[in-house]
């Protein structure tokens, strides 16, 4: 049977008929609501209790749980089967961050940890001799977002006399304009493709290359390149010794790699000690994750909220508002994250899905998305539920500062709440108010969030946070009843593309194609 056929879903749907009142009704009614809907777990606390949610709707939601069997999926998970049945291949990337992790993994552990600390010992050199002072990551998608985001977020471990920067975009501006600012003598450049043909990585990797062999020579690549990949013989036509390469696996999603060797980037950036409390923050998350009950489990709650809102209340969006200048990249991580994963049209069984699963994730930090998009989400007549990300202790403490953003991060989530009607807004104007004035300050409200509040910026909790959301995943899709761990749409677009390159190079015609892509391609020749 298919999940929205059973009685639990056809429960919930039900419940959204008649729906709930207001959310500042259901406050006023009930002074205990926030304690009712909030969980803390390790100094975390999530507060959503500006959902549009009561007491029988989480019990519903329970339900749903169960009859998802979720906690059968976590079981599937750890034991090794293959969840990923689509791609016949298991889901590991909580084993990368174990406290005793696999042979295999810890073998490869020690690599990463043994390599940063030849490179910030100045023990592993150029081939001139040179101190190695930058880094450049070349990867995409999973191989670049996670990393990326974190090292960012981390900018505050970040090691004194190295700069990690990252190239993922195919267009020559994202290599050419590292390359600028670089020195070949001390540039480092870790390339991240599994299969080590990936066009977009691979193509970045051989213009760096180009790049240091015309300043320096052939013999210097390999102590300019490694690899992060298991085809060791495409590492090492490339000239990179295959020692230098860091393997994983097929068990570890481009998405969830940044646990891995994946992660040497980071690593490099913040020093190995602290990438390893990255992972140990992770590893507590899984812990949370696997054995708290759902209604005090963080990641549940998320995904059990976001299910709501998405297919039963009818959000087509849901944005993700850090208030954090250092989370600034969470937003685009968690597009690839969410949307890769669960943006899907069939079930596990191959039946199309009655109700969209997923919702287009998008973001900035606050304040600065106060001034661009918020107008919307406060008048522009669209559900779109929020969450808020907050920290307790800010990460670079200057006087004045964050105490302003957290009540500016506190005030959006009541304001969204909340409202202003029409009397309140006359009232404000005082009398005589212009009626058209009036109208246009009133604020709707009923607008659902959830807000989460950190303790603190450091390689553990941004740790906890990614685990966090990586479980808020896997909980929507096995509640919408889809595999959350291929990505054929990817694959398709890659398909077309190597198709098309040939025509667009002018080596080969072909009659085949639309009239759009052929005018396009014959438009776009100079």
């Amino acid at each position: 049977m298919a999940l929205n056929s059973t009685p639990a879903w056809r429960a919930l749907v039900a419940h959204t008929a008649p729906p709930l009142p207001h959310l500042r009704e259901l406050f006023g009614a009930d002074p205990q609501r926030f304690d009712r809907f909030s969980a803390s777990f390790d100094g975390w606390l999530l507060d959503y209790s500006k959902q549009r949610v009561n007491s029988e709707t989480m019990s519903l939601l329970a339900a749903l749980w169960q009859a998802a069997d979720v906690h059968g999926w976590i079981s599937r998970m750890n034991s090794g089967a293959a969840i990923n049945p689509t791609e016949a291949r298991a889901v590991g990337h909580t084993w990368l961050r174990a406290p005793l992790p696999r042979p295999e993994v810890s073998a490869v552990l020690a690599q990463m940890r043994n390599f940063c600390v030849a490179v910030h010992s100045g023990e592993w050199r150029g081939a001139t001799g040179e101190r190695i002072t930058d880094v450049v990551n070349i990867g995409i998608g999973g191989s670049d977002l996670g990393p990326r985001m974190v090292t960012q977020a981390l900018n505050a471990y970040a090691i004194a006399d190295i700069d990690v920067h990252y190239v993922a975009n195919l267009d020559a501006s994202d290599l050419g304009q590292k390359l600028q600012r670089l020195r070949p003598e001390s540039t480092l450049f870790v390339v991240c493709s599994k299969t080590f043909t990936t066009q977009e990585t691979m193509q970045n990797a051989d213009s760096a290359r180009a790049w240091l062999v015309g300043a320096l020579g052939e013999f210097a690549v390999a102590k300019h390149f490694v690899a992060v990949s298991t085809n060791l013989e495409a590492v090492a036509k490339f000239g990179i010794d295959p020692n230098n390469a860091f393997a994983f696996w097929d068990w570890v999603g481009g998405r969830y790699s940044l646990w891995s060797a994946v992660g040497l980037s980071t690593a490099l950036a913040i020093g190995y000690v602290h990438f390893e409390k990255l992972l140990a923050g992770a590893a507590a998350m899984d812990e949370h994750f696997f054995s708290a009950p759902v209604g005090q489990n963080l990641p549940a709650l998320l995904g059990l909220l976001q299910v709501w809102n998405t297919s039963f209340l009818g959000a087509p969006t849901q944005a993700i508002l850090p208030y954090s200048q250092s989370l600034e990249l969470l937003p685009r991580h968690l597009q690839q994250l969410e949307m890769e994963s669960n943006g899907k049209r069939v079930d596990r069984e191959g039946n199309e899905l009655q109700t969209p699963a997923c919702p287009v994730i998008w973001g900035e930090p606050g304040t600065n998305g106060q001034h661009a998009f918020y107008q919307l989400i406060h008048q522009g007549g669209r559900l779109i539920p929020c969450d808020f990300i907050a920290i307790k202790q800010p990460d670079y403490d200057l006087p004045g500062h964050h105490a302003k953003l957290l009540s500016n991060c506190f005030a959006q989530s009541e304001a969204l709440m909340r409202g202003k009607t029409l009397a309140e807004a006359q009232a404000e104007l005082g009398a005589g108010a212009d009626p058209v004035l009036a109208a246009n300050k009133v604020f709707p409200g009923n607008q659902p969030s959830t807000t989460l509040l950190m303790p603190a910026i450091t390689p553990y909790t941004v740790g906890q946070l990614v685990a966090l959301y990586e479980h808020k995943v896997f909980v929507a899709g096995c509640l919408w009843d889809i595999n959350s761990f291929d990505q054929w749409g990817v694959e398709y677009g890659k398909q077309l593309a190597a198709r098309l390159l040939p025509v667009i190079e002018g080596k080969t015609e072909n009659a085949q194609l639309d009239s759009s892509t052929a005018g396009l391609i014959k438009a776009s020749r100079v």
